[in-house]
């Protein structure tokens, strides 16, 4: 099992409506297409307009194309429409549990 960690720097002040679009929106779009979903959070202490989310997938490949078919998705496109002014910046890690830890 591998995880894709997603942070997003949203603008100042857009926090709660970025947080309710998604909640709305973008989370059904991609439960529909995506792997496991794991969580998904905002910061309460240090730089508070971040957002993280987790997803897992069994592998790269699974990621690259669950990830594609819901690029294809119309529904994905609008949503994007919508959120996209909202975004500062966006990383994205590839994150593998070691041996001992309990999400494997």
């Amino acid at each position: 099992m591998i995880y894709e960690e997603r942070d997003y720097r949203i603008k100042a002040g857009k926090l709660p409506e970025f947080v309710a679009l998604y909640g709305q929106y973008g989370l059904p779009i991609q439960k529909k297409h995506l792997g496991t979903f794991v969580a998904y959070f905002t910061t309460e202490i240090g730089e508070l307009n971040r957002v993280v989310a987790l997803w897992g997938y069994q592998s790269l490949d699974e990621r690259m194309e669950k990830r594609k078919a819901m690029l294809a998705d119309p529904a994905w496109k609008e949503y994007l429409s919508r959120v996209t002014d909202l975004i500062d910046t966006q990383e994205t890690r590839i994150l593998t549990p070691v041996e001992f830890s309990p999400l494997q």
